[in-house]
């Protein structure tokens, strides 16, 4: 079978199913991305061309192997007792999310930061819009491009 036959026989979900499955995968990545220190997970979530744009930091990634390998540096680097930790919220009633056929789902919306150093209070430090391209393959869910953008600082 082609990869084009592949690719169209992939049965996306719709309406809530598919908003409610993006909404788990996004949450499940982000809580492994920011929370935990999970290199080997973070790049089962990601398929091998994974890119990332962000209107600060720019070009972040363009494969996937060394944006992990990035990650676990920083995530090792953050178990230190005095070490800055951040956490993503999803702005849930931002939420929309759309389908494409024969690939996966677009996923939009707003997400709050907070950043705590140490085990000291948590604070709101800024948000951002965001667009993610998920693609559905045999192993679930995958994280294939993020665009990051918009970022301010919270009020």
């Amino acid at each position: 079978m082609s990869l084009l036959a592949l690719a169209l026989s992939i049965a996306i979900p719709d309406g809530a199913a598919l908003t409610d499955a993006i909404r788990a995968r996004d949450a499940e990545f982000f809580d492994v991305f920011f929370d935990g220190c999970e290199p080997e997970r973070v790049r089962a979530m990601l398929t091998d061309d994974f890119e990332m744009y962000h209107d600060r930091a720019g070009v972040v990634a363009t494969s996937a192997d060394p944006f992990v390998a990035d990650y676990a540096v920083q995530c090792t680097a953050r178990l230190q007792p005095d070490a800055w930790r951040s956490r993503r919220e999803l702005v849930a009633e931002s939420l929309l999310v759309n389908p494409v056929p024969g690939f996966g789902a677009i996923e939009q919306g707003d997400h709050l930061f907070y950043e705590r150093r140490g085990d000291g209070p948590e604070r709101l430090a800024g948000r951002a819009h965001f667009v993610q391209l998920w693609q559905l393959t045999g192993d679930g869910w995958k994280l294939a491009r993020v665009f990051s953008y918009a970022h301010a600082a919270a009020e």
